[in-house]
């Protein structure tokens, strides 16, 4: 089914693996004849061709990144979208709480696409990626997103998902820096088998790499005979969910099935044919048998916890347990978790079905749900099943050929193009319910779960199909497979309505207008002044996380908190309110040492255990004291920053007195980056040794001077029992402006000076 090679590999035409002797050239030279590496050279700004400097031809937020971004960039100097910027409205879209919190996001987003000449899509329009593909995706280009899900590779359009921060770079004038990467081929053989869905290919994909980091921070590009042989939807949903891989983004061959999707589109012109020159090295290849692959289940609580359905209905109740085990790590015990009890007469019963968002909302997936669905009806009992189209075209398609009717007179609900299922704040099922779901991630609270509050309930990924059959099993665990023996769904075709988008979105055309004043509603705050590096730090260490990895989700939950993002301090108090409550609190007493300091005070006063620490330090350096030491707190992780992009699992930490983390590593490069870009420290720690716990200080003596001269690491002391401890700090690579920025405290002061 999935084969991965140890090695890399030479590639004859895309198509055909060829030994290193009959490539006719050198590995250099032939990494060059990969459709990752023309693009990238393509955007590269800089004289190196490893160190590169990208521009990105376009860039798209959602309604919880936008506010902020502009906000940096308003605050560092912007005064107009250097490039096409869209703000989309798709995770506040509901304004079911927070009362005017949301809408004036709206209001803001409107406004400031007409100040600086952007584009802004309205609520249940369509979601950020849907749009994107419909509206932006162009053969060769390359977009930036603050979403972590921005990836339009299928089109031929390398994608990335970022935090905010790189994207304010980019409408500053600025570029996206990072070393040249390693590119990975997935080569397709074969063909789905009947039933087999994009989730199910992507699933398999993200159960055979992401332990093993295969793909981590690399390019995956997409090859092989087996391409033809999916359809441009089938081929964009395997590639949303590329995300989960960790790598850094994604770029597949385009063919006839990809020119006609622009044209569907009415952008035939932005269509370019991509293929791997004569002869490619890869630097990994992930074979892909198509038809090998089986409906899969992603069970709780990561996309890579997959199974194959016939699995699972053989293995309940041992599979069960075993998940049951996992998630007393990702818990932490603070609920009581038990899922064995779901199983029926040897077959899982499950309480909901979501199809939703960019991974599960797409035209063939919808209709393939209405087909499955045809005649039969999902029961009155708790079964329910909702399905959100990913744009309001798509949503007019399925009106007009039939398929909406289909679904509703099944007794399921169509809803509008909303990302909510994804991250906690839409069909939040019953307390200790079971999920399943054709969207991006299972992680824990990604449904709407408060540990805090004894509330828990599980999501499990699947895709659409076996999701429709499982509906009209009214619950029973069901392989789409296994209901359609072997059986066709419909072939439907598709045809794009342009008009809703001329008739709703706003679009500036690129022309600014700054005599437009900005809609500010009470919600949305400025970001709170930061100072610079000083020349020594004292950490204090207020939460300790030992689990395998730790996700953004744990850091700063999705879900409710969405209200808060437009408020930096008011968001920051959530900052691992699901992982460590206890967390703000600590963090909010050294923060207010540190204030102290600041203002001309002594630190003790408003933390007195710093006076017996700081003496201790003097025993060795003297000549540290208040004018040169600052006072910040920090967390450990081993493994933190898979999953969302969202900038705010660094900003909260930063706002609430962070200096650092201090991680075995980094789980994706762009939550070190938005470390780095609110000027805190990523840190590494060799695996297994940790000198300090919880609540213990370290002293980090010369480290604006290690800063400056590009040291790999630095000496660090702990602080215990009235002596000092010496270890070391790992920094990592960090580039000129990284530095810099760490130097200056934060992105908004390096801009500012």
């Amino acid at each position: 089914m999935i084969k991965l090679h140890e090695n890399g590999v030479f590639l004859a035409d895309g198509t055909k693996i060829i030994p290193e002797e009959a490539a006719g050239m050198s590995k250099e030279e032939a990494k060059k004849n990969t459709i990752a590496y023309g693009i990238l050279s393509e955007h590269n700004t800089s004289d190196s061709d490893d160190a590169l400097k990208i521009k990105f031809d376009k860039l798209t937020s959602h309604d919880i990144t936008y506010v902020g971004i502009i906000q940096t960039a308003r605050a560092s100097g912007l005064e107009a979208f250097p490039i096409p910027y869209v703000l989309t409205n798709c995770h506040n879209s509901l304004c079911a709480v927070g009362g005017t919190i949301n809408e004036d996001d709206h209001m803001f987003g409107l406004t400031c696409a007409k100040k600086y000449g952007g584009i802004y899509v309205p609520p249940h329009q369509a979601v950020i990626h849907q749009y994107a593909r419909e509206m932006l995706a162009g053969g060769g280009k390359m977009i930036l997103g603050s979403d972590s899900h921005t990836r339009y590779g299928a089109l031929g359009t390398m994608a990335m998902g970022e935090g905010g921060p790189e994207l304010v770079k980019q409408l500053l004038g600025r570029t996206y820096d990072i070393s040249r990467p390693e590119t990975v081929a997935v080569y397709m053989t074969g063909s789905p088998m009947p039933g087999v869905g994009p989730q199910d290919v992507a699933l398999a994909i993200i159960g055979a790499v992401f332990d093993k980091g295969y793909v981590k921070n690399k390019i995956m590009e997409f090859v092989g005979p087996g391409l033809k042989n999916l359809s441009a939807d089938f081929r964009i949903g395997i590639d949303v969910m590329t995300t989960e891989t960790t790598c850094l983004s994604s770029i597949w061959a385009t063919d006839d099935k990809i020119r006609e999707f622009y044209e569907i589109h009415g952008r035939s012109g932005d269509f370019a044919a991509l293929s791997p020159g004569s002869v490619a090295y890869y630097d990994g290849i992930i074979e892909v048998d198509l038809s090998e692959i089986k409906p899969m289940i992603a069970m709780p609580f990561h996309p890579s916890n997959t199974y194959t359905i016939d699995e699972v209905n053989a293995n309940a109740e041992d599979i069960l347990r075993d998940v049951e085990k996992k998630a007393e790590v990702s818990l932490d015990g603070a609920v009581e978790y038990k899922l064995t009890d779901k199983v029926r007469d040897g077959r899982l019963c499950v309480e909901q079905g979501i199809v939703a968002g960019c991974a599960g909302g797409g035209f063939e997936n919808i209709c393939a749900v209405a087909d499955i669905l045809d005649g039969k009806n999902i029961g009155a009992d708790e079964f329910t099943l909702s399905v959100y189209p990913a744009s309001m075209p798509i949503y007019m398609e399925i009106i007009r050929n039939g398929c909406a009717a289909k679904i509703l007179e099944t007794g399921a609900v169509l809803k509008t193009a909303f990302c909510g299922p994804c991250f906690g704040a839409g069909d939040t099922p019953a307390n200790n319910a079971f999920s399943i779901r054709h969207s991006t991630r299972n992680f824990p609270n990604r449904e709407g779960s408060k540990l805090q509050n004894g509330q828990i309930s599980s999501v499990a990924l699947m895709d659409a199909r076996s999701i429709a059959a499982t509906a009209a099993n009214r619950g029973r665990l069901t392989s789409a497979a296994e209901y359609l023996e072997g059986k066709e769904v419909g072939q439907y075709r598709y045809s794009f309505d342009s008009n809703i988008y001329a008739n709703r979105v706003f679009d500036s055309k690129g022309v600014p207008d700054p005599n437009q004043e900005i809609h500010f509603g009470p919600n949305i705050k400025d970001w709170p002044a930061m100072e610079a590096l000083t020349e020594n730090l004292l950490l204090k260490v207020v939460s300790e996380i030992h689990d395998p990895v730790t996700t953004t989700d744990e850091l700063i939950p999705s879900g409710e908190t969405s209200s808060y993002r437009s408020n930096p301090l008011g968001l920051a108090e959530f900052a691992l309110s699901r992982k460590d409550p206890l967390y703000v609190g600590r963090a909010k007493e050294v923060r207010a040492a540190e204030e102290s300091r600041v203002s001309g005070g002594e630190p003790c006063d408003a933390l007195p255990e710093i006076k017996a620490v700081m003496k201790t330090v003097r025993g060795q350096f003297p000549d540290a004291g208040r004018d040169n030491t600052g006072i910040g707190s920090t967390i450990f992780a081993v493994k933190p920053g898979d999953g969302s992009a969202r900038e705010q699992a660094a900003s909260c930490q930063k706002v609430l007195g962070g200096w650092a983390n201090i991680a075995n590593e980094y789980a994706t490069k762009r939550y070190r980056s938005n470390l780095i870009n609110w000027g805190m420290l990523p840190f590494l720690i060799e695996k297994g040794s940790l000198p300090f716990g919880n609540l213990d200080y370290i002293f980090i003596p010369g480290i604006r001077k290690a800063v400056e001269n590009a040291d790999d690491s630095v000496d660090a002391y702990a602080v215990k029992d009235g002596a000092l401890k010496k270890f070391t700090l790992g920094l990592g690579k960090l580039t000129d402006d990284e530095r810099t920025i760490i130097l200056k405290g934060c992105l908004i002061n390096y801009y500012a000076s």
